[in-house]
C-alpha cells in the first residue's frame, strides 16, 4: 500500500475515534467490543429466511423448545429456608445446636468459622400450599404463588463456591475465576441474533430496597471471555442514554454520523483484506449495530405505548426506570424484539444479619415483577418458547450468624443446597424437583449441580452442551467445562 495513503487512512481512523468520544462513542463501542479470539463464520438460519444471524452452522443441534432466555438473577443469595424450602420441624430444633451428623464437617465461611455456637434458626415466616401442585411457598411470595403451577421448583441446587464473587462468576460462566465466556455470550455465539438492530445479549441491573452494601456486579459477568467480542452482553442503563454516548452530540446530524461509519467501514475492510483478522469484521458489524441502536433502543425504552393493564400487572413500580419491575417489563419488550438472552441482576440478597427485615424488602422488590413476567409471556403466547430462570449463586445456612432471637437472625453462605425455579421453554410446569434433609442443609434426593443447570438451559435451546465448544490456547472449551448433565425429569 502507498505509504501516503496508509497514513491518510490511519488519520481517518484516528479522527473517527476522536470524534466518537462524544458521539456513539468510546463507551458505547467499548460496551460492544473487547479483544478476543477468532470467530467461526456466521451461518444462515432457516428461521430467519437465510439472513446472517451470527450463529454457528449446524445449530441448533436438535429441535429447540426455547428460542430465548430470561435469567432473573438474584445477586447475594436468597434464603431458600425463608422462601421455598419449607421445614416445619425446625421449630422443634430452634436455638438448638446444629448436629454434627448434619454438618458433617463441611466447610463454612470465615464470617462464622469463629462462632462458638451454631444454633438452628427456624424461619419466622408462614408457609402455605398453593396451586394444583400444592407447592409450599412463603408468605413473602404472594404473587409467585399465583404462578406456582407454571414453574418448576428446583430445591437441590449445588455449587462449588462458598463466597460471592467466585460463585456468581461460576453460575454465569462455568468457572470460578474470571476470564471465561458468560452463559449469554455462549448462547449468542451459538445461536446468533434474531434482530440486527439490537444486541443478542442484554443486561439490566437493579438495586434492592434495603440499600445495603450489595455485592459488586462486574461487566465481566456478561463478558465474552475468549469468544469474539460481538457476543458479549450490552448493559442498558436506567437513566440518560441507555447505552453510554449512544446519542449524537449537539450539532452532529445523523447523516454526518452515517458518513463517518461508512468511511471507517471502508478502511476496516481494507485492513481485514490485508491482515485476515476476523475481529476487524466484528468491529465493522458492531459499529453498524451502534448506529442502528440510536433508533431501536430509544423506541424500546419508551413505555408510553404500554396500556394501563400492563402496569396493573407489573405494579406501579414498573413506571420507575431502573426498578426490578421495570426491568422485567423491559425483558418482555426485548424478547418480543428478538433479543436472544436477557439477564436481570437484582442486588441486595446478602443477608448475614437482620434477615427478616431485609428479605421482606427484597421479596417485595421482586415477587410481583417476576410473576408478572410469567403471566405476561403466557398471555402473549411467548412463554412456550421463552425459558425463564430465577435464582441466586448459592443458599443460606440453617444456623444463625450473629445473635439469634425469636424475631431476628442472620444466615451465612450455603453452597450445599439452594432453590431456583425455571418456567416455559421446554420445562415441565408445576413440579418440585429434589429433596433436602430436615435442616435444608444437605441434599437427600436428586441433586442438581450448577453445571447441570447450564447443560439443561442449553438443551432447552436445542444445544448439546458437549458440542458447543471454542478452541482457545490449544484446548476446546465449553460452558460446562468437562461436567454437567441434562436433568431430564425437568423437561416437558
Amino acid at each position: 500500500m502507498d505509504p501516503h495513503l496508509e497514513y491518510e487512512l490511519a488519520a481517518t481512523r484516528r479522527q473517527f475515534f476522536g470524534r466518537s468520544a462524544t458521539g456513539i462513542g468510546a463507551a458505547a463501542l467499548a460496551s460492544l467490543l473487547q479483544r478476543d479470539g477468532y470467530a467461526a463464520p456466521a451461518a444462515p438460519h432457516a428461521e430467519t429466511g437465510g439472513a446472517e444471524t451470527g450463529g454457528l452452522a449446524g445449530l441448533p443441534h436438535f429441535a429447540p423448545r426455547a428460542k430465548r432466555v430470561v435469567f432473573l438473577f438474584q445477586s447475594g443469595a436468597p434464603s431458600q429456608i425463608d422462601l421455598f424450602d419449607y421445614k416445619p420441624q425446625l421449630r422443634k430444633f430452634h436455638k438448638q445446636e446444629l448436629p454434627d451428623s448434619i454438618r458433617r464437617g463441611q466447610r463454612i465461611t470465615g464470617m462464622t468459622a469463629g462462632q462458638d455456637s451454631f444454633p438452628v434458626a427456624a424461619s419466622i415466616f408462614k408457609f402455605q400450599r398453593h396451586g394444583r401442585s400444592g407447592a409450599w411457598l412463603s408468605e413473602l411470595l404472594p404473587h409467585t404463588a399465583k404462578i406456582v403451577d407454571d414453574i418448576a421448583l428446583i430445591k437441590t441446587m449445588q455449587t462449588d463456591a462458598i463466597n460471592h464473587d467466585p460463585a456468581i462468576t461460576f453460575i454465569n460462566s462455568g468457572f470460578q475465576q474470571p476470564g471465561r465466556p458468560s452463559m449469554g455470550a455462549w448462547v449468542s455465539y451459538g445461536l446468533g441474533t434474531e434482530n440486527q438492530d439490537l444486541p443478542a445479549f442484554v443486561v439490566l441491573v437493579s438495586q434492592g430496597s434495603n440499600k445495603n452494601a450489595a455485592q459488586g456486579i462486574f461487566s465481566r459477568l456478561w463478558g465474552p471471555g475468549f469468544l469474539p467480542s460481538r457476543y458479549q452482553g450490552v448493559k442498558f442503563r436506567s437513566s440518560g442514554d441507555p447505552v453510554l454516548y449512544l446519542s449524537n452530540p449537539p450539532g452532529m446530524a445523523a447523516s454526518t454520523r452515517r458518513n463517518i461509519i461508512d468511511v471507517v467501514a471502508q478502511v476496516n475492510r481494507m485492513r481485514a483484506e490485508r491482515f485476515g483478522d476476523p475481529e476487524i469484521e466484528t468491529r465493522i458489524a458492531q459499529y453498524e449495530m451502534a448506529y442502528r441502536m440510536q433508533t431501536s433502543v430509544p423506541e424500546l425504552m419508551d413505555l408510553a405505548g404500554e396500556p394501563e393493564s400492563t402496569f396493573a400487572l407489573y405494579g406501579e413500580d414498573a413506571r420507575r426506570p431502573g426498578s426490578y419491575a421495570a426491568n422485567c417489563l423491559l425483558a418482555r419488550r426485548l424478547i418480543e424484539r428478538g433479543v436472544r438472552f436477557v439477564q436481570l441482576y437484582h442486588r441486595g440478597w446478602d443477608q448475614h444479619t437482620d434477615l427478616p427485615r431485609e428479605i421482606r424488602l427484597l421479596a417485595g422488590d421482586t415477587d410481583r415483577g417476576s410473576a408478572a413476567l410469567i403471566q405476561d409471556l403466557k398471555k402473549r403466547g411467548l412463554l412456550e418458547d421463552t425459558l425463564v430462570v430465577w435464582g441466586g449463586e448459592f443458599g443460606r445456612t440453617v444456623y444463625c450468624q450473629g445473635k439469634l432471637s425469636e424475631t431476628n437472625y442472620g444466615r451465612d453462605h450455603h453452597p450445599r443446597c439452594f432453590t431456583m425455579w425455571m418456567a416455559g421453554g421446554g420445562v415441565k410446569p408445576g413440579i418440585a424437583y429434589g429433596e433436602t434433609d430436615d435442616y435444608s442443609y444437605n441434599v437427600v434426593a436428586d441433586p442438581m449441580h450448577v453445571y447441570d443447570l447450564q447443560a439443561t438451559i442449553l438443551h432447552c435451546l436445542g444445544i448439546d452442551h458437549k458440542k458447543l465448544t471454542f478452541k482457545h490456547q490449544g484446548r476446546h472449551f465449553r460452558l460446562t467445562d468437562v461436567h454437567g448433565k441434562v436433568v431430564e425429569p425437568l423437561l416437558a
